[in-house]
């Protein structure tokens, strides 16, 4: 029997290898700005062009590389960060494998321009598809330029696989945050397709959170501290009310490493227990030191998940210092009988230095050179006679209602004269154990708060009110998108709200079909979105949920255009304005639910393919007493 066993080339390993390393333009971006950081650059220009898929650009400052060194970073396993195996366990960089720019190069067109300080020239280097096409000597400046275009320009099927240039773009975002919030001491600016997308200085970690997020972000804040042996934090945790039905402003990092951690996730929202909504997550960015011998990053091929030695120890003191950061700053309650809140320092005036007061001294004022005002005083009636609680009803006129009584008052005699008196009482609206929904007559019920229930002439129908109202407003929605015909509700004040720049790139992107809907914007700009009339079907209060979560669901999934786009949009807004579970409707408001249920092209399915409403027969019922 021959052998059947051979070694691949290696062109095909690193195929395979790019397999782990490159799923998406995202994974180049992470790579190629990991490299820069462990390059010690000070300044990082981030240029993409169609979401990362025809060109991804990276520029730093950094030390640079040698014409030897140029070469061998494409080699597979070949890095400067470790050399024995015991380096594993001590890491203080980001990549070390050795196998990112091999991967990269294996599946797209890569140019790499570098220079070392020393050098008075530097190297520019061609590769495609792991070949190495030119080498030659260039004049560029001291860092490294490396381009990567045409990405998976000799795997179509990996192509293919790639989603809409909207979600990778969030995907190339998302890295970038990780590593410019990691790292505040190093400036980015990033540029997709010829815009600016983020202009970063050098500066704090809260100020480098503020300038990603927005402005608001500042006053969401609350500081996070701590230091012991075995563990350090810092960091910031968002406020409760500002807590979102997505988890999208949530940054762990250990050792300036982003990771994903289900467990220490818990820890926080323990913290938070009891201060927020079952369904709402924090937001917070925390940035946890430990021992490098203490944990493990070399367990998943993007490194973002970590081994901890002593993980129940780093969950215990992370869930208590998020605690006590709350408490410390007033967001949570505290249980203290003998506080008075009247003594406490007011915020505005908790850093200012404090005043001596001025006192100002009538020297003028002498008590004795005129009578005191008392004795000036004329009393209405006399004290000393025993019927001087009469005397104040002297001079009214009007005699007594008897009604309340049943007979005149008389005192010592003589008959009293007095107003007439009124007494006040609550309106009487009803018996207190009889309940409308009961009257004689009603033909609909409601379960729970939650299911609306119709008799029928075979049994009764139990409607999902959320539901129901969801698939009524998908198809008025969809139909006022598509014909233009919404109604606006023009505002007395125009609102106005903060959004971080790509959620506000994101509104303007799609700011026809929200006018559609009945929205009217007065002004979009870099952070700031002005809206002057809303659609009739929404309350005022209810405009900043329903574009937070539309801005969610879009950095989710969204169509690139036409009619696909508009059902999304739809469908996200029908779920924000629908009736909620756990809302009392009336009679009338049942009967109306009902009949524009009904009056629905598709009444039996909500926007989302789930049942609307069930049919229970009578036969079902009887079974059910057999």
């Amino acid at each position: 029997m021959s052998d059947i066993i051979q070694l691949l080339p290696d062109h095909v390993a690193n195929q395979i290898a790019a397999g782990e390393v490159v799923q998406r333009p995202a994974s180049v971006v992470k790579e190629l700005l990991e490299n820069a950081i462990d390059a010690k650059a000070t300044a990082i220009t981030l240029v993409v062009k169609d979401a990362g898929k025809t060109l991804i650009q990276v520029t730093d400052n950094g030390v640079g590389m040698s014409v030897t060194d140029a070469r061998l970073s494409f080699e597979r396993h070949a890095t400067s960060k470790i050399k024995s195996a015991e380096d594993l366990f001590n890491l203080n960089t980001k990549g070390f494998r050795g196998e990112a720019l091999a991967s990269i190069a294996a599946i797209a067109h890569v140019e790499l321009k570098t220079k070392t300080a020393d050098s008075e020239i530097g190297t520019h280097l061609t590769i495609e598809g792991s070949k190495v096409i030119s080498q030659e000597p260039a004049v560029v400046p001291k860092g490294t330029t490396i381009s990567v275009k045409n990405l998976f320009y000799n795997i179509p099927a990996r192509r293919n696989f790639l989603k809409s240039n909207t979600v990778e773009t969030r995907h190339i975002i998302d890295e970038f945050h990780r590593v410019a919030l990691a790292h505040p001491g190093v400036a980015f600016h990033m540029l997709h397709n010829g815009s600016d997308v983020f202009n970063l200085p050098s500066s704090n970690s809260r100020q480098r959170i503020v300038n990603i997020f927005g402005s608001k972000t500042n006053e969401k804040l609350v500081p996070v501290s701590e230091e012991t042996e075995i563990l350090k934090i810092e960091g910031f945790v968002m406020k409760p009310e500002y807590g979102k039905k997505s988890r999208g402003e949530q940054f762990f990092f250990v050792n300036d490493r982003f990771i994903k951690s289900p467990y220490l996730h818990h820890a926080v929202n323990s913290a938070f227990e009891g201060l927020m909504k079952n369904d709402v997550h924090p937001g917070y960015f925390l940035f946890l030191e430990v021992d490098p011998h203490s944990i493990d990053i070399n367990i998943h091929p993007t490194k973002t998940e970590i081994k901890f030695d002593d993980e129940h120890s780093i969950y215990a003191m992370l869930r208590a210092t998020v605690k006590h950061s709350l408490g410390q700053f007033n967001i949570a309650p505290v249980l203290d009988f003998e506080r008075d809140k009247g003594f406490d320092t007011p915020y505005e005036y908790s850093k200012k230095a404090p005043t001596a007061p001025t006192i100002e001294v009538d020297r003028d004022f002498n008590p004795f050179k005129e009578k005191p005002k008392q004795a000036n005083i004329k009393f209405p009636f006399n004290r000393g006679k025993e019927s001087s609680w009469e005397s104040l009803y002297v001079g009214l006129k009007g005699e007594i209602e008897t009604s309340s009584f049943g007979t005149t008052q008389q005192a010592q005699g003589r008959s009293l004269s007095a107003v007439e008196m009124e007494f006040e009482s609550e309106e009487v609206t009803g018996n207190l154990f009889t309940d409308k929904e009961t009257e004689r007559g009603q033909t609909t019920f409601q379960l729970q708060n939650k299911y609306i229930i119709s008799p029928l002439k075979s049994g009764m129908m139990v409607i999902h009110q959320n539901l129901a109202h969801q698939r009524i407003l998908y198809e008025e929605l969809l139909k006022n998108i598509t014909v233009k015909e919404a109604v606006s509700q023009q505002l007395l004040f125009p609102l106005q709200l903060s959004f971080s720049k790509p959620d506000v790139a994101i509104i303007e992107k799609i700011r026809e079909q929200l006018e559609n809907t009945g929205f009217v914007f007065s002004e979009l700009k870099d952070e700031t979105i002005e809206i002057s009339g809303i659609p009739v079907l929404i309350l005022e209060s209810h405009v900043v949920n329903l574009l937070s979560q539309l801005i969610n669901d879009i950095k989710e999934e969204v169509p690139d255009s036409g009619f696909s786009q508009n059902d999304m949009l739809s469908k996200s807004m029908a779920a924000s304005m629908a009736i909620k579970t756990g809302v009392s409707l009336n009679s009338e408001e049942r009967e109306h639910l009902i009949n524009q249920l009904f009056a629905c092209k598709e009444p039996s399915v909500s926007p989302t393919n789930k049942p609307v409403f069930i049919t229970l027969d009578v036969n079902e019922l009887d079974k059910k007493f057999m």
